[in-house]
Formats: C-alpha cells, sequence, structure tokens
C-alpha cells in the first residue's frame, strides 16, 4: 500500500509540474498583460515547488542517510543557477523534463517489478476443507494446515500444494511452470498453489502451508532476485557515485575557467550548468537495471527463475553446457522392461525389490514399487535402508545384507554377475539394476527410460547460438548412455558414463578452467555439481525445495525448450546492455562538447539529457517481450497460418470461492 501512495504521489506531483510550464508557456504566448504575469509567476513557482523541492528532498535524504551525491542535486543545483542568472524559464524545462524522465522510469520499471504484484495476485483468499461430517466449509486459505484436505471444483484455484487423492481432471499450470496446455492429473499426482483445475472435483491433501508454498518460494526467490545486483549493475552505481562527484567538481571548475577566460559571472554560471545537466550520467546508471529487471521479469513469466542479475549474466557468457541423464535430459518416468529371477520365482524377487526400494524417491525405485502394484506384489519389510550414491541401495533383512544396484554396488557386496542370464542383459541398452543377499546375486531387472521430446530440439538450439560444448554425464553403463546420446545428436566423445557424483565435480571443474559452464540436473542427486559450475541449473524445480535452492537459475516446468530460450534472453539482455552504455555515453560526450565549446544551450542540453534516458529505459523494457514459451506453444504458433488471429482462450468462472484471475497467455 505504501509503494501505491508513493507511486500515486509522484504522478500527482509531475502532472503539477507539467501544468506549471504549461502556464509558463502560455505567458510567453499567447497571453499578454497582467494575465501573462500571473501565469509567468504562478506557473514557475508551480514548478520549481512540485518539480522542484520533491528532487531536492531525494538529494538531501541520500546525502544525510547514505552520505551519498546523486543526480537529484545535480538537476537541482543547474535549476536554482539557471534562476539564478535570469532563465528561470530554462531552469522549470529542465525540472519538468527530470520530473516527467523520473516518472517514466518509474512506471517502466515498475513494469518489471510487477513479477511478484502478480504472483500475489494468483494466490486464492478461500478454499473448501472437508470436515468431519463428512460436508465442506468455507475457510481462508492462510489457515489451511498440513493434512487438510480440500475440494477442489472446476474452475477453482489450488489453495495451497497438495497430493490428489481422488478424482482425476486437468491442470491449469501455465502460471507456475509457464506450461501452456492443462496437465492430466490422477491420484497420486502433485498440484501446486494456485493453478487451476479445469475440469473434474477432485480431492487432494494440503503438503504445504500458503507459508512454505511453491508460489510463496517463487515469490521470495523473485525478491531476492531483484534485490541482488549483477556485477554491472554494482560498477553502474559505482560509476555513478564518483562521476556524479567528479561532474559537481567539474562544473565549479569550469565556471572558474569560463569566468577567467572573460565571461561575465552570469554567463558562466550559465555555461557551468548548462554542462552540469549534459555530463550528468542518469543514461549510464540506468540503462543497466532497466535491462536486468526487464529480463527478470520476463524469464518469471516463463517459468524461469534467476537467483538474481549475476546469475543471468554470467549464462550470457556460458560456452560449455554440461547435462545430467536421468531427469534432465530423459523423463525419468521409467518404466520396469525385464525381470530375470535366477531361480525362477519372479514373484519372491519382486517383492524383495520393491521391500527394499519402498522407501526411495528414485526415479527407478518408483518404477519397482509400480510393477509391484500392477501384479499384486506385497513388498517385504527390510530396515536400515541407505543409499549408496550413484551405485545402489542396501537395507537388513534379518541378518542378511540386501542390495541393489549397478556392477560397482555388485563388486563392493562380493556378487559376481557372470551368469550367461545376467551377461545377456549387460548388452542390453536399457538400466540394468543387479539384486543379491549378502555376496550372491538373485537376479536383476531392466528399467527403460526414454528422452524428452524438447531435449534434442533445445540441445541443437544451444548448438546454434553458439555454445562450443556439450556434454552429457551419468552414472549408468556406457551402452545406455550412448543409446540416449544418439537419440540426442550427442557424439561419442561428449558422453560420459559409469560416472560418480564427485566424478562429475571433477569434470565440471575441468570444464570450468577453460571456460563458463553451466551444469544442468534435477536439483536432488546433482548438488555439489550445481553448486560447482559457473552457473547451475535445476530441471523441473517447482514444487522441488533442494532443486530451488541449490541452484542459480531453476526452469519451473520440464520443457528444455525453456533453457535454450532463457539462454537466448541472458545472451540477448547482455548485447541491450552494452547498447544502452555505448550509447548513454557517446550522448553524454557530445553533449558535454556541446557545452564546452559550441555554446549549447541549457534547453537543448536538457532534451538531450532527458530524452537520452528515457531511450535507454525504452531499449530495456523491450526485454519484456521476450518469450519463454513451452513447446507445445511453439509448435502450435509455427502451425498457424500467415495472419491468423490467436483466439483467447475462455477463462472458467470457477464457484464464487477463488478470486478470478484473468488467463495468462502461454
Amino acid at each position: 500500500m505504501n509503494g501505491l501512495l508513493r507511486f500515486d504521489r509522484s504522478i500527482v506531483l509531475t502532472t503539477l509540474t507539467v501544468v506549471g510550464i504549461i502556464l509558463a508557456v502560455l505567458a510567453l504566448w499567447p497571453l499578454r498583460g497582467d494575465a501573462a504575469d500571473f501565469a509567468w509567476f504562478v506557473g514557475l513557482s508551480l514548478v520549481y515547488l512540485t518539480g522542484g523541492l520533491p528532487a531536492a528532498w531525494r538529494a538531501a535524504a541520500a546525502a544525510w542517510e547514505e552520505r551519498v551525491v546523486d543526480i537529484d542535486l545535480l538537476m537541482v543545483v543547474a535549476a536554482v543557477a539557471a534562476a539564478a542568472v535570469g532563465a528561470p524559464f530554462e531552469g522549470a524545462v529542465l525540472l519538468t523534463l527530470f520530473s516527467v524522465s523520473t516518472t517514466l522510469e518509474e512506471r517502466a520499471l515498475g513494469r518489471a517489478r510487477r513479477a511478484i504484484e502478480a504472483l500475489m495476485a494468483l494466490r486464492p483468499e478461500t478454499a473448501l476443507r472437508r470436515i468431519a461430517d463428512g460436508g465442506v466449509a468455507e475457510v481462508p486459505a492462510a489457515d489451511l494446515k498440513t493434512g487438510d484436505v480440500v475440494v477442489l471444483r472446476p474452475g477453482a484455484r489450488v489453495p495451497a500444494d497438495a497430493v490428489i487423492i481422488s478424482g482425476r481432471g486437468s491442470l491449469d499450470e501455465a502460471n507456475i511452470t509457464g506450461e501452456s496446455m492443462p496437465v492430466a492429473k490422477e491420484p497420486g499426482a502433485k498440484i501446486f498453489e494456485a493453478t487451476v483445475n479445469i475440469d473434474g472435483v477432485l480431492e487432494a491433501t494440503v503438503t504445504k502451508t500458503v507459508a512454505e508454498s511453491t508460489v510463496a518460494r517463487m515469490i521470495a526467490l523473485v525478491t531476492e532476485a531483484q534485490a541482488a545486483k549483477a556485477p554491472s549493475e554494482r560498477f553502474s552505481a559505482w560509476f555513478g557515485q564518483r562521476y556524479t562527484v567528479a561532474v559537481m567538481a567539474g562544473a565549479v571548475l569550469a565556471f572558474a575557467g569560463f569566468y577567467l577566460f572573460g565571461r561575465d559571472w552570469e554567463e558562466a554560471l550559465y555555461r557551468s550548468a548548462t554542462l552540469l545537466v549534459a555530463a550528468s550520467p542518469c543514461a549510464i546508471v540506468i540503462s543497466v537495471p532497466a535491462a536486468i529487471l526487464s529480463a527478470l521479469s520476463a524469464a518469471a513469466r516463463g517459468g524461469v527463475l534467476f537467483k538474481g542479475g549475476a546469475a543471468l549474466e554470467t549464462l550470457a557468457a556460458v560456452d560449455t553446457f554440461a547435462f545430467d541423464k536421468t531427469g534432465t535430459l530423459t523423463t525419468g518416468k521409467v518404466s520396469l522392461d525385464k525381470v530375470v529371477a535366477l531361480d525362477g520365482d519372479e514373484s519372491g524377487f519382486l517383492s524383495l525389490l520393491a521391500g527394499l526400494e519402498a522407501q526411495s524417491e528414485h526415479h527407478s525405485a518408483v518404477a519397482i514399487r509400480q510393477a509391484a502394484v500392477t501384479r499384486g506384489i506385497a513388498p517385504i519389510a527390510v530396515a536400515d535402508v541407505a543409499t549408496r550414491p550413484s551405485a545402489g541401495i542396501v537395507g537388513i533383512d534379518g541378518n542378511d545384507r540386501l542390495w541393489a544396484g549397478n556392477p560397482r554396488l555388485a563388486a563392493q557386496m562380493g556378487g559376481s554377475i557372470d551368469h550367461p542370464a545376467l551377461l545377456a542383459l549387460a548388452a542390453d541398452t536399457q538400466t540394468v539394476i543387479y539384486v543379491g543377499r549378502n555376496a550372491s546375486v538373485l537376479g536383476a531387472v531392466t528399467i527403460a527410460d526414454r528422452t524428452r521430446a524438447t531435449s534434442a530440439p533445445a540441445l541443437a538450439a544451444l548448438r546454434r547460438s553458439g555454445v562450443e560444448t556439450i556434454v552429457m554425464m551419468t552414472g549408468d553403463r556406457r551402452p545406455v548412455a550412448l543409446r540416449i546420446g544418439e537419440e540426442l545428436g550427442l557424439k561419442p566423445e561428449e558422453i560420459h558414463a559409469d560416472m560418480l557424483p564427485e566424478d562429475k565435480v571433477k569434470m565440471v571443474g575441468e570444464l570450468a578452467a577453460v571456460g563458463k559452464v553451466a551444469f544442468v540436473g534435477d536439483g536432488v542427486n546433482d548438488a555439489a555439481a550445481l553448486a560447482r559450475a559457473d552457473v547451475g541449473i535445476a530441471m523441473g524445480a517447482a514444487g522441488s525445495d533442494v532443486a530451488l535452492q541449490a541452484a542459480d537459475v531453476a526452469l519451473l516446468s520440464e520443457d528444455m525448450g525453456r533453457l535454450a530460450d532463457a539462454h537466448q534472453l541472458a545472451r540477448r539482455t547482455a548485447a541491450i546492455i552494452r547498447q544502452n552504455l555505448i550509447f548513454a555515453m557517446a550522448a553524454m560526450a557530445l553533449l558535454v562538447i556541446g557545452a564546452l565549446f559550441f555554446e549549447l544551450p541549457l534547453p537543448l542540453a536538457v532534451v538531450g539529457h532527458e530524452g537520452g534516458t528515457v531511450l535507454v529505459v525504452l531499449n530495456g523494457l523491450r526485454l519484456l517481450k521476450d518469450p519463454i514459451r513451452s513447446r507445445e506453444t511453439k509448435v502450435a504458433m509455427r502451425a498457424q497460418a500467415p495472419g491468423a488471429s490467436r483466439k483467447a482462450r475462455p477463462v472458467s468462472q470457477g464457484h464464487g470461492y477463488h478470486r478470478k484471475v484473468p488467463r495468462r497467455a502461454g
């Protein structure tokens, strides 16, 4: 609310300043006599009061509280100097254009900052909670607790992160993940706060309170990202402060120089005031944050969260991408393919394996449990289960040690995998999981995984954009890695298999030694590699605390196309920052030369200075139109006939217990 009040006050003051300059212009033409004198006095007084006093107040506050000399002080001093030498109208023009440009900058950068407000607006205010007698009660969404059961009718927004326990339907997750197409959901599926239930009546158990939800974490990340300054922003602020002091000192020296070389004091003061305006670094200071904030907001709308401008700038310089395989380049939604029980008892074998994998969240564990449920096999109880990173899992069954994993784990446990049936599986291009009890190998299963439909096009787009090196890392066997790599268009030398987590970290370090490297993983098993890379990028991070914490960039959806778009956005941001800085410095140099050697009039210096500032802001705001779209949206746009209109999709009106928010385009 306070921010809105300040914003409205700036508009009112700027409006009054513009009214004042209009009155002053009318006094010059066409008014005459007493009316002209009155309009002149009222107009100039209004401009200096509404345009000059707020700037003077800001300058005094900055000098007192932050011990800095800012651009507001330069403008106020120049306006007062103009009035002192009998040119109050020129000073009024300066204050008017400065007030208008400052308000335009606030509005423009406010557009970039409104990502937080948009996220807040998505959150429903109320929810339907199941109560003890089987009915439902409408309660504030903020009152929901973990374990509460909520009812979602068609058109309703999800009030909190939850898991569906009954019902099937489609949810619009565009506002969270950026996915343009509805996502089918069934019992057991995760749903996120602020997404929209399109059809079907669903019941879901709340897994996180509103304060801990995915939207809450997104809001926190966007807030932190906009507060954290990129290196270029820090340099711009550092340069602006010191240069402003230099401009003040230069104006004093210029006054002395003009006076000593024969100008009267009024003309010397006028010329030094012109120099003060011409050399002011407004455009340089604002050019970087205008681009950074616009890019961060454009990315957030597309389901890509940058943890600050530093990550955005670094991604623009990345020339090497390293990818984890499972869950990143592949779907991670694997299925059980083959079962080989050496004793011939597949049911008993799967019961043992499902019990061992009962508590694991690994992709293969989920597939094994689903296969056991489908076959009606109950898992046995296994105690003291522990994960061996990039090897497998071990547990205790009575006095025996059970284990399941890759050949590395089998060797560690003393098991031999030279049985003919197991050797046949070893030649397979699917992932093989060996299972044993103590030193005896009981059998093995194969897990089928497939590449994401968006992975190969995304890698091709990265190569086209100039990325020099792309590598895939996996703890899986090389035959499996080669099959996946071939589907993705990777060369054999770009594929690295049988890797431990420390091997991935080491390779990322080696790649980082020769250039900027980004590591892309699922954020769960790759935290160390994500942290070691210059830019860590987590895939499918919506709802994942680990992913959001470990990475510098979070792709909320599992669409690899967004990665290529984010890389392009980062590079375009870097290019626009360069454009802004070159233009701002060139314009300032021309104005300074004109003020020093060609008697540039103060009004022209004002127009050049303020016009340049507005132009660099508008150039930065072009990034707001850089889309990060889902693969489905891109396909639909390519298929659309030239000139065809894109019809907006209807918005479900819901049932009145949630806030209605206009549907955002994908």
